[in-house]
């Protein structure tokens, strides 16, 4: 385990029970945990729950934020402007890995080994990067700068992850049709998952236009409802209309399917993420209209659904990030897709075969965990765009985390309130995700000269 801290040995566990792991996972697996452990810190940042319980239990508290030159009551610590500073730090830290990676094709180059390993010392480097952050001169002019930047990833994370999930709906299709070419199996699996799919989709519609909406009132509701729906619709015609499956015999309503469900989550997400609206009732008291009467009581304890939210909601982010750095992803990203032919058909379609993982050229075991090194003829994935991820994921965190654009007032305890800057963003991610999946059906016929294999 020295090794793996200080030099160039991949990282595994202590047990020797525990299933062999690759070279290439360990170290993703490592990145992934530096950035875990971030946002979790800036979680905590904006955690005014945290903070005062620091006040009561921690002694000298006061002496203490002193000595370490925070703030009176360690105020520069806590807030939006600090998490801004350690997801700079964060973010610097992926980007110059980044550039330090580029044209990395064989993991036996002295770049390739500091991305693989030296762990503690890459720890050191991050920590010192996020703590120095706090001393850069000129704190609004930073803060007001960096805000338009985080934005700005922010936006193309949400981009690539919209991205993936229509090539996945695509590569999900594709596998199960290839299958169904040698048995039938595979057609009734597609007929049974298309079902449930557009199954959930309706119910979703329904139970959203019943809980909000009502008679008077509620017109943005009304017309995003009408209007996603409506979308899901035309989206679902275009896949099977003649002249697209003349181009796209893949194409089909099992896509189509994933993509509405996903539309309707983004729209009930929006719309509990929408500042309430509020009337006089007929005793000239104020009441919330366009929200489920039950609401309220779901949220009586507001800090355990923000924190199962917020883990569910990072965990996401996570998954989108490793996913999203395999090659088969990467080359998805820039138009490159697997031919039919190559396709093999599985329920478990996004796990690449582990065939050959026993084939393995070479092989340690250290009396613990075993390790496989796979990446003895080449890079298993691209370690610059790896990193360009997890730099875009840095400024996404950093802007969900402090409420984009209303970070004044962020809490992570108010993580749910709902504001019109978290509403839209969710609305027009569901909008550009359904014209995503629009194009890759239209583009065949828009440049029929050209090649398409989705």
């Amino acid at each position: 385990q020295l090794a793996c801290c200080c030099g160039t040995a991949a990282c595994s566990l202590c047990c020797k029970c525990c299933p062999k792991i690759k070279q290439s996972t360990s170290t993703r697996f490592m990145y992934a945990l530096y950035f875990i452990l971030v946002t979790i810190i800036c979680c905590v940042m904006m955690s005014t729950t945290v903070a005062n319980e620091m006040k009561t239990h921690i002694p000298f508290y006061k002496q203490l934020c002193k000595g370490i030159q925070a703030g009176e009551m360690c105020e520069k610590l806590v807030g939006y402007s600090a998490v801004y500073k350690v997801c700079f730090g964060m973010a610097c830290f992926f980007f110059l890995f980044f550039l330090f990676t580029i044209k990395i094709n064989n993991s036996k180059s002295c770049r390739a080994y500091i991305h693989n390993g030296f762990w503690l010392i890459k720890l050191i480097v991050l920590a010192a990067m996020c703590s120095g952050a706090f001393f850069i001169p000129d704190q609004d002019t930073f803060l007001n700068a960096w805000r338009y930047v985080g934005a700005t990833g922010g936006f193309l994370f949400i981009a690539i992850q919209l991205i993936l999930l229509v090539e996945f709906a695509h590569k999900w299709n594709k596998n199960w049709t290839a299958g169904a070419n040698h048995k039938q199996v595979w057609n009734g699996l597609l007929a049974l998952v298309t079902l449930m799919l557009y199954s959930i989709a309706v119910a979703a519609l329904v139970l959203m236009a019943l809980f909000y909406t009502r008679s008077e009132g509620c017109m943005y509701n009304k017309v995003l409802i009408g209007v996603n729906g409506g979308l899901c619709l035309f989206v679902s015609l275009v896949a099977i209309s003649p002249c697209v499956q003349n181009r796209q015999p893949h194409s089909g309503l099992l896509q189509s399917g994933v993509i509405s469900c996903y539309v309707m989550y983004l729209t009930f997400s929006a719309l509990s993420s929408k500042p309430p609206e509020t009337i006089l009732d007929e005793n000239n008291r104020n009441i919330t209209i366009c929200v489920p009467e039950f609401s309220q009581g779901l949220h009586r304890d507001e800090n355990l659904v923000t924190g199962l939210g917020t883990t569910i909601l990072f965990g996401c982010i996570l998954y989108s990030c490793l996913t999203s750095t395999t090659r088969a992803s990467s080359e998805a990203l820039r138009g490159i897709y697997a031919t039919a032919e190559t396709e093999v058909a599985r329920c478990c379609f996004c796990c690449v075969p582990d065939g050959d993982a026993d084939a393995e050229e070479h092989v340690e075991k250290r009396g613990g965990q075993t390790v496989v090194y796979d990446e003895k003829k080449g890079t298993v994935y691209s370690y610059a765009y790896f990193h360009f991820v997890f730099f875009l994921a840095s400024l996404y965190v950093m802007m969900t985390v402090t409420h984009w654009f209303h970070y004044e007032s962020a809490q992570i305890e108010k993580f749910f309130t709902g504001t019109w800057s978290i509403f839209w963003i969710k609305m027009v991610s569901c909008w550009v995700c359904v014209c995503l999946y629009l194009w890759t059906l239209i583009a065949p016929l828009c440049c029929p000269t050209r090649e398409f294999s989705v």
